[in-house]
């Protein structure tokens, strides 16, 4: 009987045994196994084909349809704004657009605005004279500066750069209902077109091995993004620790990832929702933005000199100036290029009013730009942006350069130091690394 009590005991101890593992073990492993992959099910092929058929029969015809008045201007504004997004161009729109411009001269500002950032998106030179009447009369600088920008890429001549020249530098500040920002404006404005009448020999050149040297803002996590003057052609970025070190993937191989810093209007940095500006941003943590245009995955904080103060940007406490100069800004520069003008573009837009340029990842269906030399990337409204990639079967992510560059900055030390933008020429292809080797003395 003992021996019987025995095995009954050793037959139930395996009994529950197997029990356990069948049950408990294999609910063990599956919360080991939870799929934490970010997920945008707007990126679903039927959401996809959703949001665009919305977007025109919503955002364009339906607002277009409204008459345009005071009350309407807002609905016709957003009928512009989705028309750039997603490069929408039909023979009928053209003619709201040529109704828009024979009022634009008694229209609000913003609509203006709106009307010239998509007269610049999306045509070349079909509303010309339009625009050259409005750019005579109008009283506000930035609408004068979208008007004499689009007329100077659709004339490249030099009697045509004379005469926007001549009309723009005798525009007297007191003209312009914006007079805090005018001059500023009609600097950024008038810089490249008094380059061209300055000698080669006093014009300041740019020296990339000045700033991707390993002392250049040393003891901060330094990103280079390094781009073409033609935006359409992408960019890359690398990241440098706080020794001075480049990010490697191996020995002696260069972390880099294609960044595009081409915004939707293709308008120049110092104007809201253009490029991204050149120059200096203050980084300053991650974020994860509410956005669908952005989506879920972390971006990285930026800030302008006049978003924030002269002691934060320059991490510096013991600054006692509030107000900023372009002599404090300098300081971050290398003294060859304390006079290199556009790497104190984001100094000056941010002077200008523009705002909220961070680096981040994309959910924008990149159908909307097929045939564009950009594509598949997606432009924003001035941020600099990596490449994403989510499925149209169940939305979660497939391709994440952002998480590898939010990746690559924390173990560079994290998200605290700057953010360079430069223009290294005007090749008509995408930078490559190969290209930044040899100012970075490093063979791969």
């Amino acid at each position: 009987m003992a021996i019987k009590a025995y095995t009954y005991f050793v037959m139930m101890i395996k009994l529950k045994l197997h029990l356990l593992f069948c049950f408990l073990l294999p609910g063990l492993f599956a919360v080991a196994q939870i799929d934490t992959t970010p997920v945008f099910k707007g990126a679903v092929k039927a959401s996809r084909q959703k949001t665009y058929s919305n977007i025109v029969k919503n955002s364009i015809i339906k607002n277009l349809s409204l008459p345009l008045t005071d009350s309407t201007e807002e609905n016709w504004e957003d009928a512009f704004y989705a028309m750039e997004l997603i490069n929408y161009k039909q023979l009928w729109v053209n003619e709201k657009i040529k109704m828009a411009f024979d009022s634009a001269e008694k229209r609000s500002t913003g609509f203006q605005r709106a009307l010239m950032e998509l007269a610049y998106t999306n045509y070349t030179a079909e509303f010309k004279p339009n625009i050259n009447k409005l750019f005579l009369v109008t009283k506000n600088a930035k609408v004068l500066a979208m008007c004499a920008e689009y007329l100077l890429r659709s004339d490249k001549s030099l009697k045509n750069i004379d005469k926007i020249g001549s009309v723009i530098l005798k525009r007297r500040i007191e003209d312009f209902d914006n007079q805090e920002s005018a001059s500023l404006i009609q600097y950024e404005l008038l810089w490249p077109i008094m380059q061209l009448a300055e000698k080669e020999s006093y014009k300041v050149k740019l020296s990339p091995g000045k700033l991707l040297n390993t002392e250049f803002l040393k003891g901060n996590v330094v990103l280079y993004s390094i781009q073409r003057k033609n935006r359409n052609y992408p960019g890359i970025i690398i990241v440098k620790d706080t020794n001075g070190n480049f990010i490697t993937t191996a020995p002696n191989k260069i972390f880099s990832l294609t960044q595009l810093a081409r915004s939707i209007t293709n308008m120049p940095g110092y104007l809201t929702n253009g490029n991204t500006p050149q120059g200096i941003f203050r980084m300053y943590g991650f974020a994860v933005s509410k956005s669908a245009a952005i989506g879920p995955t972390e971006n990285i904080q930026l800030t302008m000199p006049f978003e924030t103060s002269v002691q934060h940007f320059l991490k510096d406490s013991t600054i006692v100036d509030s107000v900023w100069t372009p002599e404090l800004y300098e300081r971050l520069l290398p003294d060859a290029l304390k006079k290199y003008h556009p790497l104190f573009g984001t100094y000056y837009a941010s002077a200008i009013g523009r705002t909220e340029i961070i680096a981040h990842g994309t959910t924008v269906d990149p159908a909307y730009y097929k045939g564009q030399t950009f594509y598949p990337y997606t432009p924003t409204q001035g941020c600099l942006c990596t490449k994403e990639i989510w499925s149209d079967i169940n939305g979660k992510r497939i391709i994440s350069d952002q998480q590898k560059l939010a990746d690559a900055v924390k173990k560079a030390g994290g998200a605290d130091g700057y953010l360079i933008v430069f223009e290294i020429d005007d090749q008509q292809k995408p930078v490559s690394i190969d290209e930044i080797l040899p100012y970075l003395k490093i063979k791969q």
